[in-house]
């Protein structure tokens, strides 16, 4: 089958498309012809060795598939690597059937990110209604249906983006305000845009789009962080944290891959939500699998919106 393998780590150009042989059976899993592969930020901090779990070379990336089983029954899963590739296997645990009123498309923009968002919002940050919650890169994969989920369930939602192009699209997914990522008085247009101290707040960048997010907090305020996207992970100050009692913790997905509700929970609520309208994945550029290399790059320059794939049929 034809692959994306890494055999080393470094810049996009390390990943190159190969022929490999097909996964080895495993307990408990399936092997599934892999339709569309997602490309997430994951992804770049593995290609580039700073992931949160070590991988081993030679290695095929992808964590998220969409693809048919049993001779075309359609599923979206989760996976560790081997997701950049014609077949892969996913775990019963993390696979669930696509129904009908879902495409490929909206499928694969769900399984990482949009159970990322959900349990952001939901488990970690546990907003309510009428709380205010401060959404980076609004426009991207995870940021994009955090907003829509959270304007949802009644947030006043104060994005982030990049460009006044991104940021008109976040505005019309349904949040209050949106405010320019790189502005160096982050603080001050967050606090400005929200009408003061904000009590919940996303936080994916690092460094000092980090200390800025946290500065907009109020008293006992909560900041959810899943990921340092900017290369640069932020120091947490405790004496802060202590003088308004603020809470930051950490969000990785996998670590619910074990639980037997969690996720099974999340993903029926995004079937729904997508099914009745409410919630929109915004599908991003589709690239041919041996445009991975591309795919990062664009990934990484932060030129695109929604949700990113690769096509392993092209």
């Amino acid at each position: 089958m034809r692959a994306i393998v890494m055999r080393e780590f470094g810049d996009p150009d390390v990943l190159r498309l190969e022929d490999v042989p097909d996964p080895a059976p495993r307990s408990g899993h399936a092997l599934v012809d892999v339709t569309l592969a997602g490309i997430n930020y994951a992804d770049v901090h593995v290609r580039g060795d700073s992931y949160l779990a070590p991988v081993e070379l030679p290695y095929v990336p992808g964590n998220e598939v969409v693809g048919t089983v049993d001779g075309g029954r359609r599923v979206v899963g989760l996976c560790r690597g081997g997701g950049y590739a014609e077949r892969t296997l996913l775990h019963r645990r993390v696979t669930w059937d696509v129904p009908d009123a879902i495409s490929d498309t909206q499928a694969v923009a769900l399984a990482l990110q949009g159970n990322s968002a959900w349990h952001l919002l939901f488990t970690s940050l546990r907003i309510t209604e009428g709380e205010t919650v401060v959404v980076p890169a609004a426009a991207g994969g995870v940021g994009s249906l955090a907003v829509q989920l959270a304007a949802r369930a009644g947030a006043k939602v104060i994005g982030l983006a990049g460009s006044p192009e991104k940021r008109r699209l976040v505005q019309e997914l349904g949040a209050h305000a949106v405010v320019d990522s790189t502005a160096e008085d982050l603080t001050e247009r967050i606090l400005d845009a929200a009408g003061g101290p904000v009590r919940a707040a996303l936080e994916m960048t690092g460094g000092a789009t980090f200390a800025r997010t946290l500065a907009a907090l109020a008293p006992h305020g909560r900041l959810a962080v899943y990921g340092f996207a900017g290369g640069d992970l932020a120091s947490v100050p405790t004496r802060d944290l202590m003088e308004r009692s603020l809470t930051v913790s950490g969000f990785w997905l996998p670590q619910l891959y074990a639980d037997r509700s969690a996720l099974p929970t999340s993903m029926a609520a995004l079937f729904d939500a997508v099914a009745d309208g409410s919630l929109q994945p915004l599908t991003g550029t589709v690239y041919a699998l041996g445009e991975a290399a591309s795919a990062h790059r664009d990934l990484a320059a932060r030129t695109p919106t929604g949700k990113l794939a690769l096509d392993v049929a092209r």
